[in-house]
């Protein structure tokens, strides 16, 4: 079979397209409005068409998307079905409803698969009503999809405690039932395979950090565990070696702050750390001059590289047997 060519919505920095780069496809498109993350994905792979799907969608016949791909990729904006967010679902304008952008995509390109990723809770949102809707369009467009949650550190060996839905899609009903889902693995990389040997001091808490640092220096004690900064408390990460989900507001004063103990003392984890814990590969570049607020929020938002990258090579094998 010849190289199977995908398209990349919502691409972020790339997680998705690395992920399934590995398992032998190749990308052809690339959307994003964030023009920060952009500039990222930009420095590792080239050409983004920076807009909104909204917009690519609305243009006469669509054509900035190519009419000849097989899989439709996209880790559509999570923060309308997260708990942490105001869970508006659809109703969030601009955000929750870009997944009719892509249904839009696929009733006129008619790709043979799509594979899509979000938070867990998107399965329970609105009372479960919001999945229904979504395998409800899915359905009218002319696919059958599959949805699975999944834990990075179970399924990707990486030792980052994030579950996600992994949502897989077929034309022929025939190749959906020839499609699984991964197996677990044995989680074998541990915290120390993540952490840089040499970090820059600025990463380190001081006491001249005074509204944070008494409670740090109180609560993070071991060197062995991560711990979390959430707003108003320090919580230890309660698996020795894992960390807790990555997110976008890391580093902007929210909640979910990656902070560990070293030698030297008490720090929050470097955006190549982060990255790590994603699976990004070492050769991944971070363009020079951006801020760590910015790389934070982008790995946050981006993927675990060795699920996605194993739910690509099981779609393939379906899609080829």
């Amino acid at each position: 079979m010849a190289q199977l060519k995908t398209i990349d919505l919502f691409a972020g920095i790339g997680g998705i397209r690395i992920g399934f780069e590995n398992a032998g496809f190749e990308t052809i498109y690339a959307n994003d409005k964030d023009e920060k993350a952009a500039l990222t994905y930009g420095a590792n792979f080239g050409d983004i068409d920076v807009a909104s799907l909204f917009d690519v969608v609305s243009e006469r016949g669509m054509k900035r998307i190519p009419k000849k791909f097989d899989i439709l990729t996209g880790g559509f904006p999570c923060q309308p079905f997260s708990v942490a967010g105001y869970k508006r679902g659809f109703a969030d304008k601009g955000r929750g409803d870009l997944l009719f952008a892509v249904i839009e995509i696929l009733k006129k390109r008619k790709p043979v698969a799509v594979f899509l990723e979000n938070v867990k809770h998107l399965i329970h949102h609105d009372d479960e009503r919001t999945y229904k809707r979504i395998e409800d369009e899915f359905r009218q467009a002319g696919y059958y999809i599959k949805g699975q949650v999944l834990n990075s550190m179970q399924f990707g060996n990486v030792p980052q405690a994030r579950e996600r839905i992994y949502i897989v899609a077929f034309r022929d009903p025939r190749k959906l039932m020839k499609f699984r889902f991964p197996d677990p693995l044995e989680l074998t990389r541990k915290m120390s395979d993540i952490l840089e040997k040499t970090v820059d001091p600025k990463y380190y808490y001081t006491p001249d950090d005074k509204f944070i640092y008494p409670k740090l220096k109180e609560a993070v004690k071991f060197r062995d565990r991560f711990y979390q900064y959430r707003r108003v408390y320090v919580r230890e990460n309660s698996r020795k070696g894992t960390c807790p989900t990555l997110t976008a507001s890391m580093g902007m004063g929210g909640h979910n702050v990656p902070i560990i103990r070293d030698l030297k003392g008490i720090r929050k984890l470097t955006p190549r750390e982060c990255a790590r814990l994603q699976g990004i590969p070492e050769s991944f570049i971070f363009p020079e001059g951006m801020s760590d607020i910015h790389l934070y929020k982008q790995i946050g938002n981006s993927v675990s590289v060795p699920v996605v990258a194993r739910v690509a090579e099981n779609i393939r094998a379906a899609l080829e047997a």
